[in-house]
């Protein structure tokens, strides 16, 4: 089975109004004919979907960086020495963790950014991230949260009693932390999918082979099929829009890249139906190739079993079409704020039984009409930072 050369046409229509940053991020030689104004623009869409640093990655490998307006220039240029530094701090950060979890006697496995920039793979380059995000066997999770303890990493100030229930009993993760001293964050998961959710997990098998990076003793990453199937597990079931878009490109960067592999594509659609993610491959595989003309095998989305029904697929593309743009002002779509509001209610949906999710965001709900009005150094944050709790 191999890919076809070019994608065929999209679900809902051929997209004449994608956003600029899109547009140049598929075809980066257009970029130096943009005028000024439309750097100025591209500019403010690439920073709010938190992918300067990725358009920056293409200008420089294109050789096109010396030929953009002189103003450009250092914007590109900070991005990418930004997204470089992140990178050597990474190096040292997982070193680090090694180090701390190495009485640990199952793997210490790398998941996303960390994953994608130690392992080599084609969504690293330029790609900005926040917290390095690992997956341990659940049984050692107790004697990994003591290691991380005794060297300096603490839980969140900002988590209250329920926040930390919220994490322990009904998520696939620790509550977030954060190193004491280095300020690095972390993201310590023992699946991928939190255990109340209605799709149907076989966590175990998650650790069935995972690979050793090369010079780097006791760290390890998923498989080029789970790499794929948790990426697309992160968006299109967890629900993450906030950097919707960045993580649409990774999809398409790992489907490009894995899809030269002999005999991937078979292994690929076994697998997800090993593990239990046939839904959010098969949301991935849609949207990757609406949006971003990603190439892969015509027959491989009916090879993962019935779609969802006429209209919710409908439903499904009125919301994914909105949300999965940059965050900008210019990009907005008529029923955008409806649209990230749907996706963020079947997201809690997908994630709890009715009864907890009632709760849940009653209990959230609550808490946002009591909170004290923020203060102004806290209503902006990093373009990539995490609320309190996934809520």
């Amino acid at each position: 089975m191999s890919a076809p050369r070019h994608a065929p046409g999209h679900p809902f229509g051929e997209d004449r109004r994608r956003p600029l940053l899109v547009r140049v991020l598929l075809r980066p030689a257009i970029a130096v004919g943009l005028s000024l104004t439309d750097w100025d623009l591209l500019l403010r869409q690439a920073r709010r979907a938190n992918l300067a640093g990725r358009l920056a990655h293409e200008m420089a490998a294109g050789g096109w960086l010396d030929e953009l307006p002189a103003p450009v220039q250092p914007h590109l240029r900070s991005a990418l020495l930004l997204s470089r530094r992140q990178s050597q701090m990474l190096g040292r950060e997982v070193e680090l963790l090694a180090a701390t979890l190495s009485e640990l006697p199952g793997p210490m496995i790398l998941l996303k950014g960390a994953a994608y920039a130690l392992g080599g793979h084609a969504p690293a380059p330029g790609r900005m991230f926040s917290d390095i995000d690992l997956l341990i066997p659940p049984a050692q999770l107790p004697r990994c949260e003591t290691a991380l303890l005794v060297h300096g990493w603490a839980f969140d100030d900002e988590l209250d009693a329920y926040d930390q229930r919220y994490y322990r009993e009904w998520m696939h993760e620790l509550p977030p932390l954060h190193h004491i001293r280095r300020g690095t964050s972390l993201d310590v998961h023992h699946t991928l999918l939190p255990p109340t959710a209605r799709t149907p997990l076989d966590s175990q098998r998650l650790f069935d082979a995972p690979r050793p990076l090369p010079g780097r003793p006791g760290v390890f990453v998923l498989p080029p099929e789970d790499m794929l199937l948790h990426s697309a597990a992160h968006l299109f079931h967890e629900g993450e829009l906030p950097n919707g878009l960045r993580d649409l490109f990774d999809l398409d960067a790992l489907l490009r890249e894995f899809g030269t592999l002999d005999g991937f594509w078979p292994r690929l659609t076994a697998r997800a139906r090993a593990i239990g993610l046939t839904r959010p491959l098969w949301l991935a595989l849609r949207y990757t190739r609406a949006m971003l003309d990603t190439p892969y095998p015509d027959t491989l989305p009916d090879e993962l079993g019935p779609p969802p029904g006429p209209l919710a697929r409908r439903l499904l593309d009125a919301c994914y079409r909105r949300a999965l743009r940059p965050a900008h002002e210019s990009c907005r779509l008529p029923g955008h704020a409806l649209a990230e509001l749907g996706l963020y209610v079947r997201s809690h949906w997908l994630r709890m039984p009715f009864g907890l999710l009632a709760l849940h965001l009653g209990r959230k709900a609550w808490g946002r009409l009591t909170a004290p009005p923020p203060s102004p150094d806290t209503r902006t944050g990093a373009p990539d930072a995490k609320p309190p709790a996934q809520g």
